[in-house]
């Protein structure tokens, strides 16, 4: 990472953190965290290992992660430690394996070179599974990619599952992202089936995009779901009214990315799927109000989003 970027990740975790650390909320973005669950070690999951592994620093699992911003991970109240659901996630993998967790800050372009060249054993930052991915990655889910549909508190606008849900209705969101491309499908959908419009409203930056639905000009808001959640929690104004697969109409997973090949992936699931058993993992999401997004079962390597 270059002293630049970990400059300026600096600056924005600590105006990501300050909002919510000082007020009254569900998360804890302080450095201590205190409430991080741990786990004893799991000996099935250490006997998969593969003997002849040389982990990035011996005795620890080292873990490539972008802080881009809470509750999946962000540097906290001190500026310097990352927290979130991403390296609670990690911090059980760790545990599980019987080593000591260690953290990489990474820019997130930077990350598959970095997986690559063995600075890290693992990169685990909400990476979705695509195919493209997997010509050079192994892969570990362990949460479902969703992005949230959110409208005002009071608004009137009580679920949406489908695109004649939004049907008439103005949708502020991101330019260029994944969720336009979705919306943009449900807009033909509607048309198709004689249904009013969709008015989308793209913006570069979610500030923009909150004032929009705050100020009555969109009535819902879709971006990454984790996002909204953390915003409906501090600022207590917006609510969810629905989710949908980050790569719809295919499901999209997130996973542990691994260097392909390396033996990792099959110890690393196995963990994750004795975690998900003991109920350890759904407290471990539940503490950042990400119970949505669990899944039933970690998968190796499952059919990946294809090049759109």
């Amino acid at each position: 990472m270059s002293p630049r970027w970990m400059r300026l990740s600096l600056v924005l975790g600590a105006l990501w953190a300050g909002p919510l650390a000082a007020a009254e909320g569900p998360f804890d973005l302080g450095p201590e965290q205190p409430g991080r669950i741990r786990v004893a070690t799991d000996p099935a999951a250490i006997a998969r290992l593969p003997k002849d592994y040389r982990f990035a620093e011996p005795g620890a699992f080292t873990v490539g992660i972008t802080p881009g911003g809470p509750p999946l991970g962000s540097y906290a109240t001190d500026a310097r430690t990352v927290v979130g659901a991403d390296p609670d996630f990690a911090q059980l993998i760790a545990d599980s394996l019987g080593l000591r967790l260690k953290l990489v800050p990474v820019a997130w372009e930077d990350w598959p070179l970095g997986l690559s060249s063995g600075r890290y054993d693992a990169v685990i930052s909400n990476v979705g599974v695509t195919e493209q991915r997997k010509e050079k990655f192994d892969f570990t889910t362990y949460r479902q990619g969703l992005h949230g549909l959110f409208v005002k508190a009071d608004s009137q606008i009580t679920q949406i599952r489908e695109p004649k849900d939004v049907a008439g209705l103005s949708i502020s969101l991101g330019g260029g992202t994944n969720q336009e491309r979705i919306l943009v499908e449900w807009n033909k959908q509607n048309l198709a089936a004689g249904l009013k419009p969709l008015e989308l409203q793209l913006f570069d930056d979610e500030a923009a995009r909150l004032v929009a639905l705050r100020s009555g000009r969109a009535d819902v808001i879709v971006q990454p779901h984790a996002q909204l959640v953390f915003v409906a929690a501090r600022d207590k104004d917006i609510r969810q009214a629905g989710t949908l697969s980050a790569g719809w109409p295919l499901t999209s997973d997130v996973a542990i990315a691994t260097r392909k090949g390396s033996g990792l992936v099959d110890a690393l699931t196995l963990a994750t799927n004795d975690l998900i058993a003991n109920g350890t993992y759904g407290r471990a999401l539940a503490r950042w109000g990400l119970e949505e997004e669990a899944l039933p079962r970690s998968e190796t390597n499952p059919p990946g989003l294809p090049k759109f």
